[in-house]
């Protein structure tokens, strides 16, 4: 029952993550997901982009708020606001991964988890 109860709560955690980006306007926003493959560091990852860096401070801003408002969750960590060419908000089960554009073109992070079955999410 637990294991449901912890899959439930990653799925409303994505859900929402999913909805504060698309509100903010983020970018070709896609859902890699991780679960079947092994030793994987989380369930999901969530990958955007954002032509500024004031863009990328918004959309981190709304998924820090929203999922402490809707589901009582906080950041595990959180990296690259100083600078905000790539924010990543850690979740443990969940990593949101914030580019400004040329630095996702540059990273190409869905390449580096091409086995994953990656699921773009529009409106």
């Amino acid at each position: 029952m637990a294991k449901n109860n912890e899959q439930s709560h990653t799925e409303s955690l994505l859900k929402t993550i999913n909805e504060a980006i698309i509100n903010k306007k983020g970018e070709n926003l896609v859902n890699i997901d991780l679960r079947a493959l092994d030793n994987a560091v989380a369930s999901y990852f969530v990958v955007c982009h954002a032509n500024s860096d004031v863009q990328v401070h918004a959309i981190a801003n709304e998924i820090l708020s929203c999922a402490k408002q809707k589901l009582n969750e906080r950041v595990y960590n959180k990296e690259g606001m100083d600078n905000a060419h790539w924010v990543l908000l850690d979740y443990v089960d969940i990593v949101v991964h914030i580019f400004q554009t040329k630095y996702r073109s540059f990273y190409q992070l869905e390449n580096l988890w091409g086995d994953a079955p990656l699921l773009e999410i529009t409106e």
